[in-house]
């Protein structure tokens, strides 16, 4: 089989394509053949040694993918050979084909194409972990997410709908990408190019501020959150774009009821995949219905995986960014 490997860290020239032994599964595994497989931030640190998770080369990057069981363990049970799934791999999704245990893969609805199912696994699944269990969203509240066009953002943007929002606020890096929030359903999109967003979203919010912030960059981002966090509201962090780390004062939380919440997806599978399962009901069927509509920027050959990278570490791409092993 054909996969994408990374030798050595460094820039997205050292993403290279070799021929490897298609991998055999455990009892409790399938082999799934990869349709396409989403480019993620992850990813990008990764391949630079940075990703917490990354390992030690030889690596194949890649967190999720959507295709078709090949072959089922022995004592896997709910799934069977032709079946259509998206699932978190063991080793890496930039591949023709992979492994996943059978309780890190999901069914896809008969309704949903490959493209939208390989884009909704990281994204859809941290964005409903951020709102639903996490920051606890209430119907009525009102949710800003920054990073609103990547995503996660246009992903999070409808959830937080969805879920009962009344208000959601969009924070953008550049003018170009406002159009994207606005498309997903964001109420408000403000650019910080333009506008320090703090100030704006008391302003928006009458000096309420927003109820649950999703935080994905850290850094001054973080901290400037706080400035604009409701009483008892949720800041959820759940990574750090911009390579910093944010500080706050106690006295800020615990005076005002307000709460500093972190979630990694990569963490929860690992440790406590059962808590995918529940969400996976919910999104599957959000995406089945047309309620959830995962906003594809743009898709490459497997063999562009560099210009991929190069694009979504530009910060220029918008929505997901696919790899289709057979484009």
């Amino acid at each position: 089989m054909k996969a994408i490997v990374i030798n050595e860290f460094g820039g997205p020239e050292v993403l290279k394509i070799v021929n490897l032994d298609t991998p055999s599964i455990s009892t409790n595994q399938l082999l799934i053949r990869v349709e396409a497989t989403s480019v993620n931030f992850a990813d990008i640190q990764t391949r630079q040694g940075t990703y917490h998770a990354a390992g030690k080369p030889p690596i194949i990057p890649g967190l999720d993918a959507a295709g078709i069981i090949e072959a089922v363990g022995s004592d896997v049970k709910g799934f069977k050979v032709g079946q259509r799934v998206i699932a978190f791999p063991k080793t890496g999704s930039y591949s023709e084909y992979i492994t996943a245990d059978e309780n890190l893969t999901f069914a896809i609805p008969n309704n949903v194409d490959f493209r939208t199912a390989a884009a909704s696994p990281v994204v859809a699944f941290t964005a409903y972990k951020l709102l639903a269990d996490v920051g606890r969203v209430q119907p009525g509240e009102t949710v800003l997410i920054h990073a609103a066009a990547g995503g996660v953002g246009t992903t999070a943007i409808q959830l937080a709908k969805i879920l009962g929002a009344s208000c959601v606020i969009g924070i953008v890096g550049s003018e170009n990408k406002v159009s994207t929030a606005i498309e997903a359903g964001a109420d408000h999109v403000i650019c910080y190019e333009k506008d320090e967003f703090a100030p704006k979203v008391n302003e928006l919010t009458n000096g309420k501020g927003a109820d649950v912030i999703l935080d994905s960059i850290s850094g001054k981002v973080t901290e400037k959150s706080l400035d604009c966090l409701a009483m008892y509201g949720r800041l959820v962090n759940f990574g750090n774009a911009s390579g910093d780390f944010g500080q706050f004062i106690t006295k800020d939380l615990h005076a005002s009821c307000r709460a500093v919440l972190g979630f990694s997806l990569g963490t929860t599978r690992n440790n406590r995949p059962e808590l995918l399962r529940e969400p996976a009901k919910w999104l599957m069927s959000y995406l089945a219905e047309g309620r959830l509509n995962m906003k594809v920027g743009k898709s490459f050959k497997m063999e562009e995986a560099a210009e991929a990278h190069r694009l979504v570490e530009s910060r220029k791409s918008t929505g997901k960014v696919l790899l289709e092993m057979n484009k």
